[in-house]
């Protein structure tokens, strides 16, 4: 059987408009322009949101920055990440290296995003309910104190014991990444599970950041960028929906504060993220409603063949129309999930890819692979690959054997066993918190920096192979559209319990 597809109406084909049939060749100008750029974004869109293909790149820029690190320019790469960028005014000075501005600018965004998730799922995800989070945060959470205590045993009595907190972390868009690329060989309540997992283990990260990595705190600094934290929290009181105006006190007032007073801009990124709308001003039908007549005003034009249709600009009526529909559009969409959906993918397709290359060059020679059998290192990769493993594994297990909680529907224990794996793949966020543990021993850094590539690419493989033996569970297996509706549905319920029809205002943003 021929797969139907779109197809483009003849001129021949009736457009039928309230009774009224009219043909496309009556019309001077054809119902749809097609330019070149549009069939070309029609081709890129759908991989902009692939976690696949994010994780390839991510796997890409690291082996350039490791070539890169390791070739007879290896001396352009510290060049480049180490050169001073930014500007002085007066006695005041902001000028870092271009990798300080990737690692503290660029992943606030990333925490940003993350944020955005977190507060989604907690609100109407995987994690909304008692129910739903335990068995995710209860495993993310034997994920995280394991692996530390690994590395605490290896490092208890050395220079080193800062680092704790690095095998602590999941990357998740690697992780996913990984886990995607098995297709419909895992369900998808697996995946699900694994970005639960992955968000509160996000949770635990930011956590330790704030609390553990933030060192010589300036008061003055702390309480302004909590004066603009509280800008941005009456921004979502009274209403504000501007994306404009929180990105610039977000950035402007928050992030700067943070920055300059000791406390990692990181945290600002999700603390601003949790000031963001997620809510509604239209539901369903008022949205319907909304729009009906902005509709019509089109549909009479074409009904009645007036000349302006001939113009290719609109008249002062269709103008208004349009601002109207697009006014409903945003006061229909939930500025947290307008701003998600469109950072991701700079997020996974740029910030991402940019971290990696400029922190994951490690130089690679005798001496440094020697430093892998160090305490420091050993306690990183055993802390990833042993620790998560058994951190995840033991917690999932011991919550579904109490009753507190049940497997996903479809997945089995081999596939937690794999997905405890892929934990390990502490990758971007491991590197993050190392930067922060290590900032002033650049000998340690480097020594960090391999053990994380080492310990997560072990832990990528590992599970990887267990995913290739495993199978769904029978008895309890759903498609992925299933689970995709499910999440949907959950999803509309909770918008609807919190969202009554209010009467339609346009939007100013």
């Amino acid at each position: 059987m021929k797969k139907s597809s779109k197809r483009t109406p003849s001129e021949k084909e009736a457009i039928v408009i309230r009774g009224s049939s009219k043909t496309l060749g009556e019309f001077d100008s054809p119902a749809e322009r097609s330019e070149y750029i549009d069939g070309v974004w029609a081709r890129v869109s759908p991989a902009l949101h692939n976690h696949a293909l994010a994780g390839v790149l991510l796997l890409i820029t690291t082996a350039i920055a490791l070539i890169w690190a390791n070739s007879p320019w290896a001396h352009s790469y510290e060049t480049v990440w180490h050169t001073k960028l930014g500007f002085s005014f007066g006695t005041f000075s902001l000028k870092y290296s271009l990798q300080h501005w990737i690692n503290d600018l660029l992943m606030a965004f990333f925490f940003f995003v993350v944020g955005l998730e977190i507060k989604r799922e907690v609100m109407a995800g995987e994690l909304s309910t008692i129910g739903k989070a335990l068995l995710p945060v209860s495993a993310a959470i034997g994920g995280m104190i394991v692996p530390a205590l690994f590395y605490i045993l290896f490092n208890i009595n050395t220079p080193y014991h800062q680092g704790w907190g690095i095998p602590m972390a999941t990357d998740i868009a690697f992780a996913l990444g990984i886990l995607s690329l098995f297709g419909s060989r895992v369900p998808a309540s697996l995946k699900i599970f694994l970005a639960a997992l992955a968000i509160a283990d996000d949770i635990g990260a930011v956590l330790v950041i704030a609390l553990f990595y933030t060192e010589g705190l300036e008061v003055l600094k702390v309480v302004s960028g909590f004066g603009f934290l509280g800008i941005l929290a009456l921004f979502n009181v009274i209403g504000v929906r501007s994306s404009l105006l929180y990105l610039i006190v977000g950035v402007c007032g928050l992030w700067l504060s943070f920055l300059l007073s000791g406390i990692h801009p990181s945290v600002a990124g999700v603390l601003a993220a949790f000031s963001i709308p997620a809510r509604r001003k239209l539901n369903a039908p008022a949205f319907l409603l909304a729009v009906k007549p902005q509709m019509e005003t089109f549909e009479t034009e074409f009904r009645d063949n007036r000349p302006s249709q001939r113009s290719p600009f609109l008249d002062r009526h269709q103008l208004h129309a349009i601002f109207q529909l697009e006014s409903a559009y945003k006061a229909a969409t939930p500025p947290l999930q307008r701003m998600e959906n469109r950072l991701h993918p700079w997020i996974s397709f740029g910030v991402m890819p940019l971290f990696a290359l400029a922190n994951a060059g490690v130089q690679m020679n005798p001496s440094s692979m020697a430093n892998l059998s160090s305490p420091l290192s050993l306690g990183i990769i055993v802390g990833l690959f042993f620790g998560k493993q058994l951190g995840i594994f033991s917690c999932a297990y011991i919550t579904v054997r109490l009753g507190l909680a049940s497997l996903p529907a479809g997945v089995n224990w081999k596939m937690i066993s794999a997905v405890s794996c892929l934990g390990g793949v502490g990758f971007t966020m491991s590197l993050f918190i190392s930067t922060l543990a290590f900032s002033d021993n650049p000998h340690a850094l480097e020594s960090a920096k391999l053990a994380i590539l080492v310990g997560s690419l072990i832990s990528g493989l590992t599970g990887s192979v267990i995913l290739l033996f495993c199978r769904h569970s029978e008895e309890h297996h759903i498609s992925e559209e299933e689970a995709e509706k499910k999440i949907t549905d959950d999803k509309a319920l909770a918008d609807e319990e919190e969202e009554s029809t209010r009467p339609f205002i346009p939007s100013s943003d």
